[in-house]
């Protein structure tokens, strides 16, 4: 009987629910699998690293060990840029990662995790659960053997990371900076030199100069890379990433193959994650924040108005490339999503964001 609370509990109200807990144990032992995930971020890194691991305990408890996850962090059963081929190829069932890793794959990919200048978090998911964005998704995962859940966010990301002032938009000229997808696309036309690195290594590029600056993501998972010992400036907005979505994916035949109750448990789990892992990036920033200021002394700059408004040209010329070179199923994705954004910010302007410029003027409490 407490199994069979904690299993309810757990599922939140999937409908698969009642069918788990009435199957007899044998049936249920006998059907038990174990699957292995692999993923591009360090053991138990904040953020990804815990997340994955989290949502493994989820799915052993939700379907009551018949579905376990043995996670692997990046360099244990591949490296973390090898996750993609590894699910593909059947080295492993699942990765948790990012889709603009796999821009080499398609770079309509970016779509998937981020666009500089794009959709907030709240306008991508909506864009993905109501807007055919999923269905996009499947379509070019679907060429690969492929099946993606978003599974996490990390809001608006800061702009990085750098050892010299940035006064003008020239100053990214010969700059060397670690940034992956069409963000490090557009600032590649600024005339930067751009490399992409997992987490990993980006301490020891930035400590030894092999790179003169980097973006990761925000004040909490910044902090707890370590950073600011090796960048004395922190530079925000991050238009290059303002929604970066993680994913769990999987390789589809396995998942397919999988009872039907199962595969709906996992696609739970996959939005649940989204949600606590989003609340949890959003829940962590400020306090970490605080610490890189007050006890790490980090300057916190403000990137020019002359640079972000180079960059989003940049940025417009790059995905008109993207269009203009790309196949009809890149092309009907970018229009969906550019569609989709136009009409939310009819919405946002006056809404989300008024409503923030108000929330700026403050009022007295007691």
């Amino acid at each position: 009987m407490q199994r069979r609370k904690f299993t309810k509990a757990a599922v939140g109200g999937v409908a698969v629910t009642a069918a788990m807990t009435t199957m007899a144990a044998p049936a249920i032992s006998q059907g038990r699998q174990e699957w292995r995930m692999v993923t591009s971020w360090p053991k138990m890194f904040p953020g990804g690293g815990v997340a994955a691991v989290r949502f493994a305990e989820k799915i052993e408890a939700a379907t009551g060990g018949r579905l376990t996850i043995k996670v692997f962090a990046a360099g244990e059963l591949v490296p973390a840029f090898e996750a993609f081929d590894a699910v593909q190829r059947g080295t492993a069932d699942c990765m948790h990662s990012t889709p603009y890793y796999w821009q080499n794959k398609s770079k309509v990919l970016s779509l998937f995790t981020t666009v500089p200048f794009g959709m907030t978090n709240a306008e991508s998911v909506a864009w993905l659960r109501y807007g055919g964005g999923q269905a996009l998704w499947d379509e070019i995962y679907g060429k690969f053997g492929l099946k993606g859940f978003h599974a996490g966010s990390t809001s608006v990301q800061m702009a990085g990371w750098f050892n010299k002032e940035i006064k003008s938009s020239a100053d990214f000229k010969g700059l060397k900076m670690r940034i992956p997808g069409l963000g490090g696309e557009a600032l590649r036309k600024l005339g930067a030199t751009i490399v992409n690195l997992p987490v990993g290594e980006i301490f020891g590029a930035m400590q030894s100069g092999a790179i003169d600056a980097t973006e990761w993501v925000g004040p909490w998972q910044d902090l707890a890379a370590g950073f600011y010992k090796v960048a004395k400036y922190y530079y925000w907005p991050g238009m290059h990433e303002p929604a970066t979505l993680n994913e769990i994916t999987v390789n589809k035949a396995k998942f397919d193959a999988l009872p039907k109750d199962v595969q709906q448990i996992f696609t739970w789990g996959c939005g649940d994650e989204h949600s606590q892992l989003t609340a949890e990036n959003d829940a962590s920033n400020a306090g970490a924040l605080e610490v890189l200021i007050k006890q790490h002394n980090v300057q916190l700059k403000k990137l020019p108005d002359e640079f972000i408004k180079a960059y989003g040209n940049a940025v417009g010329e790059l995905m008109k490339e993207l269009r203009d070179s790309g196949d009809a199923l890149t092309k009907k994705t970018l229009d969906s999503y550019y569609k989709f954004q136009r009409e939310q910010m009819a919405w946002t302007r006056i809404g989300l964001q008024e409503y923030l410029n108000a929330r700026l003027i403050g009022f007295k409490f007691s």
